[in-house]
């Protein structure tokens, strides 16, 4: 058994041909360039990249196998140069029936383990998206129905960034999961967190208790690839390994989940849409106190605190860890061409992250860029509330 990093849920901004797949990503995000950066700087062992169900990615996917650097494994994902593995994913918004009786939209991450397998799905669903060839594009179905379509294709459905206030299942939609997914709740084995929540926030909802939690970027560049990451321990990189430790099978299991302090998320408090501001006051926060607007994006802190049915956060025993930490990128002081110097270097950002001394940092880009890399490290910089679609910076 070993220690590995993963982050799986990574965006594809363009196909190799320049066709748009996330219209919102960066162009330089594409299947060979994301693999080369997990392997070239990031240092992350296995990456899910959730736009593969696009008939452009499949196309430059079964390009990549040919040249020779990458192969499909029998235990599931592709590795590339021995060093990486991934996974390969697609990102669906379905359509569900929420609280308030209208339908609301929430995103699903699915994974396959062969490209076969993943291709059959992209078949399958043409029949329930206008438009395949894109991302993240609106299903006319409820996760309830697309776990049956991903498990036929021997995938797994992960709830994504589970808590923000657009397309995800408790920001938009619910309050339960188990009233989605019904009699089938039980085959979700983890959910995705999102930049705006962490454990603690999570686990004040009893129904979560059994479910393992992921930290993942939700890149949409390459530079923010591993902002959020989890440590997990396997015996080798594939997507059987994945399944089992998101199980706790077999001495699989999550180490640790890194990620940002919620307060540095986009979403974590609620922000008025008419005093362009988010609001700190007491969660849950309905009305702007300024203004006495409605007119409000709940925060992701605001919500929970609405929904939550545990009087205090007590996490199972077998929860791992959640670590704050801010990802090289983030750190003042650190712009790209420091970066740049560090990973000359050094490598990899985990590498700087994970297991550099102050002193061989300080040697390279100086004393205060040292003290600041450890204190992200140790989760230690001061840091200001999110909302509104805004990431709040640290003070430092």
């Amino acid at each position: 058994m070993y220690e590995i990093f993963a982050d799986l849920h990574v965006h594809i901004g363009r196909s190799k041909s320049n066709k748009p797949i996330k219209i919102t990503a960066a162009k330089s995000l594409n299947f060979e360039n994301i693999a080369k950066e997990c392997v070239e700087r990031k240092g992350i062992n296995v990456v899910g990249i959730i736009d593969c169900a696009s008939p452009y990615v499949i196309e430059d996917i079964e390009e990549f196998l040919k040249n020779g650097e990458a192969y499909e494994i029998a235990d599931g994902g592709i590795i590339y140069k021995d060093k990486v593995c991934i996974l390969l994913g697609s990102e669906i918004e379905t359509a569900e029936i929420n609280d308030a009786g209208k339908t609301g939209s929430a995103h699903n991450i699915c994974f396959f383990p062969t490209l076969k397998d993943i291709k059959g799905f992209s078949k399958e669903m043409q029949q329930h998206i206008k438009n395949i060839t894109l991302s993240s594009q609106r299903a006319d179905i409820s996760a309830y129905y697309l776990i049956d379509i991903v498990e036929k294709y021997n995938g797994i459905l992960i709830p994504a960034h589970a808590f923000t206030p657009h397309k995800s299942f408790y920001g938009n939609c619910t309050d339960r999961l188990e009233k989605i997914f019904k009699e089938k709740f039980n085959k979700i084995i983890a959910i995705e967190l999102g930049l705006s929540s962490d454990t603690f926030l999570a686990d004040q909802i009893s129904e979560l208790e059994n479910k393992t939690f992921l930290t993942n970027s939700d890149a949409h560049s390459l530079p923010k690839i591993a902002r959020e990451y989890n440590k997990i321990l396997v015996e080798d990189i594939s997507f059987k390994e994945i399944i089992k430790a998101l199980k706790n099978e077999d001495g699989r299991k999550i180490l640790s989940n890194y990620g940002l302090d919620p307060k540095l998320g986009k979403y974590h408090r609620t922000y008025c849409e008419t005093c362009e501001k988010n609001i700190q006051g007491n969660p849950p926060v309905k009305i702007c106190p300024n203004c006495d607007s409605k007119n409000i994006t709940m925060g992701v802190l605001d919500r929970i605190e609405e929904i939550k049915d545990k009087k205090e956060s007590i996490s199972p025993k077998t929860r791992p860890p959640y670590i704050y930490q801010v990802p090289l990128s983030f750190i003042p002081g650190l712009g790209s061409k420091t970066i740049d110097k560090l990973l000359n270097c050094f490598d990899t950002e985990m590498n700087i992250l994970h297991k550099l001394s102050e002193d061989d940092i300080e040697q390279i880009v100086g004393l205060k860029n040292a003290k600041n890399i450890i204190l992200a490290r140790e989760g230690k910089l001061g840091i200001q509330a999110g909302g509104g679609g805004v990431y709040r910076k640290n003070n430092r």
